[in-house]
């Protein structure tokens, strides 16, 4: 059925090739910044003058937007109280034969393998989200991460042995991936370039509260009532999704217009009629993009895409090499050199608490200030706060001096280490990874910069202690601050700014093409 604009019809299109775009539309524009560059185009092509005046007088809503991005994000809660589940549990596995499904203490080793394995899962399951979500469509493809989410939870409630653990771990690693790869893409493509940024943080903020979930519960209940308390998080995202709108650009793809234009419009908070634009400009993205197949070589051989996967790939090792995983694991020894009485479980509960603090900052601040001012932000105060630790502790344990005059010092630092990161590389590499890459490849990026991702994550869990006790803590904590101080000159040098940038905006800049005169100008207007 073709759409209408006004009072006249536009002749009927061939809607076989159809694609979606990573970067959503705004009321205004999807895909180019100015307006009428797009349904210029469009009317070009089908011999229509006609202008959209549903477009001016219905002013629309967000609400929906934020709902359905929250409801994606549940998967990712349940990731996070999945990854914050080692927290109590491996503790109390390697210290007491009280409730302890194993009936022995686990080792050193064998602890550290549970914990690291989880990002073994994450690599493949990358591959496997981003295939079934080009194929199934972003809501089936979370949808059905509820499968392996239960089948680890499964192994983990009949766990009598430890390599039953390993294999759980795999699995829940495996779902994981889902949300890493596929939530990033959701939200990218449902939301208005006026809050894309708030969006695509949101990962962050869920991450941090499935952390603080794990970290205030599980010391307080038993092993059996915390895995079916972990489990049922899943279930609850299933039931919430379930109800979302597909992504419009997914839709467009499998040739399914008015399916997309009626998802379009619940997003958007208004009638059918006046997304027709939206809808027109969206098409116009499709059948650019997926002119012909992509094919796991066009994100080498296109400029723009090996550009985009360069820079995501280098934001996700990044982020790991901010060292957050090291100072996370020898948080409790921060604590302790400072003197407190507080134990390790409260410890992780206000560490979780300033995590999902900072995190909710993100949303808020984003889109006004940039992906790039925080980032820079973010490293500067990650920079400053490790190489406070390196001193700290190079003066406590290499030279064995007295330190109780500053012994405040770590807990300070290590608070607003947490905030910084939380505020900046925690959340904006998996936003940026949402918004820069190009629509027929974007799948296939996204899967290998989260396995990039969780490739070094799992080297660094799993082979941190071994480095700690070769080079002592304080020597890495100033290497991970030179890591940071890369980090931040990247981005000022390097990464581009894509604040209020459509897809098209994204994609020149990235093959070096200067904006004409007719794109800044409508610019300016939206």
């Amino acid at each position: 059925m073709a759409p209408t604009h006004g009072r006249k019809e536009i002749e009927g299109r061939s809607y076989k090739e159809y694609a979606y775009s990573p970067v959503p539309a705004s009321s205004s524009s999807a895909v180019y910044d100015s307006p009428t560059l797009v349904s210029s185009k469009y009317q070009e092509l089908n011999g229509v003058h006609d202008e959209y005046p549903y477009e001016m007088t219905e002013k629309g809503s967000t609400l929906l937007q934020y709902i359905a991005a929250s409801a994606a994000n549940l998967c990712t809660l349940a990731a996070g109280a999945m990854l914050g589940w080692t927290s109590p549990v491996l503790s109390k596995l390697s210290s007491t034969l009280e409730d302890n499904p194993l009936g022995k203490l686990i080792t050193s080793n064998e602890n550290s393998w549970i914990g690291s394995l989880v990002a073994v899962g994450a690599m493949f399951g990358s591959f496997a989200a981003g295939s079934m979500a080009e194929r199934w469509g972003r809501k089936r493809t979370l949808l059905a991460s509820v499968l392996p989410f239960l089948i680890g939870w499964a192994l983990i409630a009949s766990a009598t042995f430890v390599m039953q653990l390993y294999a759980a771990r795999v699995i829940l690693g495996f779902a994981m991936a889902f949300a890493f790869t596929v939530v990033p893409m959701y939200c990218g493509e449902i939301a208005e370039t006026s809050v894309r940024g708030a969006l695509g943080s949101f990962l962050q903020l869920f991450i941090v509260v499935g952390l603080l979930y794990s970290y205030a519960i599980g010391p307080n209940v038993s092993y059996t009532v915390f895995w079916i308390l972990c489990a049922i998080l899943p279930v609850l995202f299933f039931g919430c999704f379930v109800t979302m709108p597909e992504s419009p650009y997914f839709l467009l793809k499998i040739g399914k217009r008015e399916e997309a234009v009626a998802a379009l419009a619940r997003l958007r908070g208004k009638s059918a009629a006046s997304v027709q634009k939206e809808t027109d400009e969206m098409q116009a993205a499709v059948e650019e993009a997926f002119r012909t197949e992509a094919t796991l070589s066009d994100l080498f051989n296109t400029k723009a895409n090996f550009k985009a996967l360069i820079y995501t790939c280098l934001l996700a090792a990044f982020q790991q090499f901010s060292g957050i995983n090291f100072v996370l694991f020898y948080m409790q020894k921060i604590f302790t050199s400072a003197g407190t009485s507080l134990s390790s479980a409260n410890a992780t509960i206000i560490v979780g608490i300033v995590q999902m603090l900072a995190s909710c900052v993100t949303p808020v601040v984003v889109d006004r200030l940039g992906r790039r001012m925080l980032l820079i932000f973010s490293g500067i105060g990650e920079i400053v706060t490790l190489g406070a630790l390196g001193i700290y502790f190079y003066l406590h344990d290499a030279l064995k001096s007295d330190v109780s005059s500053i012994s405040v010092l770590p807990i300070v630092a290590l608070v607003i280490y947490i905030s910084t990161y939380s505020v900046g590389w925690g959340p904006l590499p998996w936003s940026v990874m949402g918004e820069m890459f190009a629509s027929n490849v974007k799948s296939k990026a996204s899967g290998i910069t989260v396995c990039v991702c969780w490739l070094l994550a799992f080297f660094i869990t799993k082979f941190s202690s071994n480095l700690s006790e070769a080079c002592g803590n304080y020597t890495l904590y100033w290497v991970f601050a030179v890591f940071c101080a890369i980090s931040v000159m990247f981005t000022i040098l390097v990464l581009p700014e894509t604040k209020g940038k459509s897809l098209q905006e994204i994609q020149d800049e990235l093959n070096g093409v200067r904006p004409s005169m007719s794109s800044m100008s409508g610019s300016r207007k939206m």
